[in-house]
């Protein structure tokens, strides 16, 4: 069964003015539309053919780079989509206080990720993720590869993840990905990332 592209949460202009109307219908359209394609072509004829995407990501390290970077890129944006939100807020109850353990406060947790995304060379993601134990932690993953796949470095159930690829803030932000990341805490669904912790 092949995979394909859902859409979007909300409107193209819903996440104005932090993430631009052009951007959305690029990056969800075609960026994301690409990695669909492209793990469809990967998979055909193949064993992993049937698979869901969760297991191919969890097997990154034991499959194709096609099928590797387009399944994680399939699974990331689809992630990532529902992870913003046009209302943004802020976090509350039990994820409050593990944020607040683990980080100090919300700026802590803010921080930590903003500097995971600006660290991370060239593309990739950074991620709160919640660990093995049960603690919250940041981490960065290089090109389409996520927490839960065997071969991160670091291992995790993804909480919150942002895009530190160009094509996700370029045409509005060009070089300055400070700014992007600042500007994505005015549109995180934190009410999502409650219900994943």
């Amino acid at each position: 069964m092949a995979f394909t592209l859902a859409p979007l949460p909300y409107a193209h202009d819903a996440l104005e003015p932090h993430i631009d109307t052009t951007t959305m219908q690029i990056h969800h359209g075609k960026h994301h539309q690409a990695y669909v394609d492209n793990l469809n072509k990967a998979i055909a004829g193949t064993h992993n053919e049937n698979k869901s995407l969760e297991e191919l990501v969890a097997q990154a390290g034991s499959i194709s780079p096609a099928v590797r970077n387009n399944g994680g890129g399939h699974w990331n944006h689809s992630f990532f989509w529902e992870s913003l939100s046009p209302n943004g807020g802020a976090p509350s109850g039990a994820l409050l206080e593990a944020i607040t353990k683990a980080f100090g406060s919300l700026d802590g947790l803010k921080e930590k990720m903003n500097n995971a995304g600006m660290t991370r060379f060239g593309s990739g993601w950074a991620w709160l993720i919640k660990d093995a134990n049960g603690a919250l932690a940041v981490c960065s993953t290089p090109n389409q590869d996520n927490p839960l796949m065997d071969v991160a470095e670091v291992k995790g159930t993804p909480l919150l993840g942002v895009d530190v690829w160009e094509h996700a803030y370029y045409l509005k932000y060009q070089n300055k990905r400070a700014d992007y990341l600042a500007a994505f805490w005015n549109i995180v669904n934190w009410d999502k990332v409650a219900s994943r912790f």
